[in-house]
């Protein structure tokens, strides 16, 4: 039995904490700093995901064995490192890369160097500084239209543009590498614009051996039919049709091994979970990017179809027995549906008051952004609840979220009605 200390806030954590507390394995649960739903499974601690210090803290008051990360942030700034090299956490085990394989996310450039390295099939590219800004614009010359300009750091999801026009892209990479999104695009990476259907391909490791997850399709725009701003995902939907067996070979065979063999040939302690976006291109895979953690929306899809115990893959992960554990998959659908505050991801309102979670019937509702006020449940960011079904199609399992979704009540609550429209 062992006490587990998940760090994050959103309904990605909400999503593991309820798969962790259905573990025999487990002992205590403990979220840094959680939400308001994660408080119904564990108990949260008011510790920031990026002060290392408090999280020493609570790790060590509550016994912590295990330390499971959710978002980038603290990975990419060395999380793990930071309890590796204090001698009162080595002790603890944590899921996680450390910050040199957390640069996967962290870095557009170190990814794409990594690609290319070990031949892992993705889009043209150029990376780009303001010193070589005169490459930057020969190398945007030879692409055709749309430009794809990517922030190489960290810039919370908003950090990639489409364009349609060459002067536009030309100015656009000018204003980027002038400070755009801050030191995120100090470096900015021009890649050539892939047509196709997107995935969420999701493995964990221990870096060494992996299991493939449920793959998901998330839905980022704010507007029916993936139109207006992007969003951090406004819900998602698993399995998805056209990832069968036939294209599930070609990514396992093309780019989840060669991405774990080529962290081990680089050196690259690696463990926790790999996270492809990926593009069908008339039914070959490419990679758009890594991601270091789980995605979210789609853990809220992707817990629900994993039926062994989860527990047991985090202390396969963590311990290098990966190889030892099985993954049993549900072979039904599970969709999940974002309820986001009015706005939303532009300026919002929080602190509205949310009514109707318990009429909730046949769904479970994941809490994203959600706190406590005077024993009230509010809204405390900007995608709230991520409400998530089972169904024997695709169809059953978003009617019944949408039902659900219908249930929740809170002041400018917003959800897409079309999700699934383009399987």
């Amino acid at each position: 039995m062992i006490n587990i200390l998940i760090v994050g806030s959103g309904g990605r954590e909400h999503a593991m904490a309820w798969k962790i507390k259905q573990s025999p394995k487990l002992n205590q649960l403990f979220i840094a700093p959680g939400n308001a739903g994660t408080s119904l499974l564990g108990t949260n601690i008011e510790v920031g995901v990026s002060d290392f210090e408090g999280l020493k803290k609570a790790a060590l008051d509550n016994r912590i064995d295990l330390v499971l990360v959710g978002p980038e942030v603290p990975l990419c700034e060395g999380l793990h490192d930071y309890f590796l090299v204090d001698k009162s956490l080595q002790h603890i085990k944590v899921v996680g890369p450390q910050k040199l394989g957390a640069q996967l996310e962290g870095s557009k450039d170190f990814a794409k160097e990594f690609m290319v390295r070990h031949q892992i099939p993705t889009a043209k590219y150029c990376s780009v500084t303001a010193e070589t800004l005169s490459e930057g614009l020969a190398f945007l010359k030879t692409m055709t239209s749309p430009y794809v300009l990517k922030a190489d750091g960290l810039a919370a999801g908003k950090g990639v543009l489409i364009i349609g026009e060459l002067a536009e892209a030309e100015n656009s990479l000018k204003e980027m590498l002038d400070g755009q999104f801050g030191v995120a695009s100090q470096k900015v990476v021009v890649e050539e614009f892939l047509s196709g259907i997107e995935c969420s391909v999701f493995a964990i490791t221990d870096g060494k051996d992996y299991k493939i997850l449920p793959v998901a399709k998330d839905y980022k725009r704010i507007g029916e039919g993936d139109t207006g701003l992007n969003t951090g995902g406004m819900g998602a939907i698993s399995p998805v049709s056209f990832a069968d067996e036939i294209f599930m070979n070609k990514v396992e065979e093309r780019i989840i091994r060669p991405t774990v063999e080529g962290l081990q040939k680089d050196q690259i302690p690696y463990n926790g979970f790999l996270f492809f976006g990926l593009i069908s291109v008339q039914g070959e895979p490419m990679v758009i990017e890594y991601n270091v953690r789980m995605g979210d929306p789609e853990t809220e899809a992707v817990m629900l179809r994993i039926k062994s115990d989860f527990v047991d893959l985090l202390i396969g992960a963590a311990d290098s027995t990966l190889s030892e554990k099985t993954i049993e998959i549900d072979d039904r659908t599970a969709a999940a549906v974002m309820l986001v505050a009015g706005g939303y991801p532009g300026p919002y309102e929080k602190g509205k008051i949310i009514s109707g979670l318990e009429n909730v019937e046949n769904s479970f509702a994941f809490h994203a952004g959600t706190n406590y006020r005077n024993g009230e449940i509010c809204t405390n960011g900007g995608r709230v609840i991520a409400v998530s079904s089972y169904g024997n199609s695709m169809q059953e399992a978003l009617s019944l979220s949408y039902k659900n979704a219908q249930l929740i009540n809170f002041e400018g609550k917003y959800f897409r009605k079309d999700l699934g429209f383009d399987l």
